[in-house]
This record gives C-alpha cells, sequence and structure tokens, in this order.
C-alpha cells in the first residue's frame, strides 16, 4: 500500500514542494502508510530550475492508472476538481493540506489541515516545528524557494508574518543568507517564457473555478509585462480562445504580473471577460488588456473580485 502526496495539475514549484515536505514530515511521524511524493503534471520552468540548482531528485510523475484501489491519497495545494489528477479515485483521498478557499463534496470524512497564509509549503513547516522534527538542509532549501515563489518573495497579499518567519528559519537550516539573491533567481525562471508556445503560456500556470460561470484564470509572473503584452498579446489571445473552448469554460482571463513593479493587467479575451472585468476592478479597459494595479495574488486579489462580479 502507498500514500500518495499529489499537487494540482500544471504544478507550481509551491505544489511539487509541498508535496516532498509532506512526505517527509509523514515518514518522521510514521503515522501513515509508505508517503510518496508525486506529481501529476511535467515542471514548469521554474520548478525545474529550483531542483536543478540544488542537484534534486523530482518526485515521479504518475497518472490514476498507476494509484491501487488499495492506495490512499493526500492532496496538497489544492482541493477542487477539476484542479486534481485526471480520474483520481476521490474515495481513496485520505487527507488535504492547503491554503486556498475550499469547495469539495466527497462521501467520507478526511483529515484537513489548512491555514489562510501565503504558501502551502509554509504550513508543513509550522507542522514540523509543531512536532519538533527536524528538516534536512536539502529539503529547506526547496522548502525556503517554495515559499518565496508563492508569495511573490513575501510581497504578495496573502503573505502573512508566519510565512516571514518560515523564511527566516529555513534560511538558516539551508545555509543561505543572499534571500535578495535567491529571490531574484526564482523570479528570473518564472518569468522565461521565452520557450513556450502561447498555449502553454496560457496554461503554465492556472485554475478553473467553479463560479456561478465556469471561469479560467491563468497568470504569468514576469519581469518583463510590458514586453509579454507589446509583442505576444495577439497570439496569446489566439490561445485563450483556444483554451477556452478545449476547457469548456465561459469566462477566461490571463493575469500579466510584474512581480518588481507589483502590477497586474488583465487580458481579456472578449466582451463577457471585459464586461466582468470592469465590473470587479473599475477601469477601462485597452486593446483588450485592463490595468488592476498593485494586485499580484490570485487567490485573494483577483479570483474572489472576479467571483463576485460574475455573481
Amino acid at each position: 500500500m502507498t500514500t500518495y502526496i499529489i499537487g494540482h495539475i500544471k504544478p507550481d514549484l509551491d505544489a511539487v514542494v509541498s508535496a516532498l515536505a509532506v512526505a517527509e514530515f509523514r515518514n518522521l511521524r510514521g503515522d501513515i502508510d509508505n508517503p510518496v511524493a508525486v506529481i501529476a503534471d511535467p515542471f514548469n520552468p521554474e520548478t525545474e530550475f529550483v531542483f536543478k540548482k540544488f542537484g534534486a531528485t523530482p518526485p515521479r510523475l504518475i497518472t490514476a492508472t498507476d494509484i491501487k484501489t488499495e492506495d490512499k491519497i493526500v492532496l496538497v495545494d489544492h482541493n477542487e476538481v477539476d484542479q486534481r489528477l485526471n480520474n483520481l479515485p476521490q474515495d481513496q483521498i485520505t487527507g488535504i493540506v492547503d491554503h486556498h478557499k475550499f469547495n469539495i463534496n466527497l462521501n467520507h470524512p478526511i483529515k484537513i489541515t489548512a491555514l489562510p497564509i501565503g504558501s502551502t509549503t509554509t504550513i508543513v513547516f509550522l507542522k514540523f516545528k509543531q512536532y519538533n522534527l527536524t528538516i534536512n538542509q536539502d529539503l529547506a532549501k526547496l522548502m525556503l524557494c517554495a515559499v518565496l515563489s508563492d508569495t511573490v518573495g513575501l510581497k504578495s497579499g496573502t503573505t502573512t508574518d508566519k510565512d516571514r518567519s518560515a523564511v527566516t528559519d529555513l534560511s538558516k537550516i539551508a545555509g543561505i543568507t543572499d534571500i535578495d539573491g535567491l529571490t531574484l533567481e526564482i523570479f528570473k525562471a518564472k518569468s522565461n517564457i521565452s520557450s513556450l508556445t502561447p498555449e502553454q503560456i496560457v496554461k503554465n500556470d492556472y485554475k478553473i473555478l467553479e463560479f456561478s460561470k465556469k471561469t479560467f484564470i491563468g497568470q504569468i509572473e514576469t519581469v518583463e509585462q510590458g514586453e509579454v503584452i507589446d509583442k505576444r498579446k495577439d497570439e496569446l489571445l489566439k490561445a485563450m480562445a483556444v483554451v477556452k473552448e478545449k476547457e469548456g469554460v465561459a469566462l477566461i482571463f490571463l493575469a500579466i504580473s510584474d512581480i518588481l513593479k507589483i502590477n497586474t493587467k488583465l487580458l481579456l479575451l472578449g466582451k463577457d471577460e471585459t464586461e466582468v472585468a470592469q465590473k470587479a476592478f473599475g477601469g477601462q479597459a485597452v486593446n483588450n488588456v485592463l490595468d488592476i494595479g498593485p494586485k499580484l495574488s490570485r487567490k485573494k486579489d483577483i479570483s474572489p473580485a472576479i467571483e463576485k462580479a460574475v455573481a
């Protein structure tokens, strides 16, 4: 029997590392059967960079067919059906560790660990601390990067004192003193979309949310916001139309966030998206682009406003 610890589809760094951290925590605690961290999709460029930088071994990529009937599943960094591994057997889910809004309906009770903080990895860090368990240096390096990534260098609106304390403690364990330098490296890796097709960019980091209208919200975190919009807007809009049809969503938005200037511009496919975005954030869209100001967090700053406007 195996307990698979798995993040959401199209995993970001936090989803991958929090799975590894939960597996290590549970292994040290010895309270679940054979915890193994796995991933639902291949790495994005940022995650690949971090794992190569520190010589870390990636979790195994699996499909639902790899999960046997006797196995168990713990979800990390997500909970909604649309964000899970395709055909994942929900009756085998035994736990969730997450920092997002919950929208679940299971037929059995499970263990849920959730906190409204900046990173799922921070939640796992707090569990290590609660039980006085040691985080090894290699894992601490990855956890540090995951917290910095998901909190956008501790600048996101979701960042809490718990995230800041986690960065301080993890940096000591990891032996890393130049946090600003590491954050900039992560930002540059996250911004590197040059090798991606327009459709891959749209789907590089996204959530499909069950609002009153099914809504796709993608996000690009970059240090070259102007260049992305000026040079790639037309091809991204075409890709958004393709993704909208493929995913069967009613609305699609692409947030292009400048992680140094702390600003987000929404790329809007059509009239419906434009009306919703203007209602949600105010202002007037120009050529399919709406500047929504100093907002970086999809979870806290963007999705709730869109949900309210859609409703």
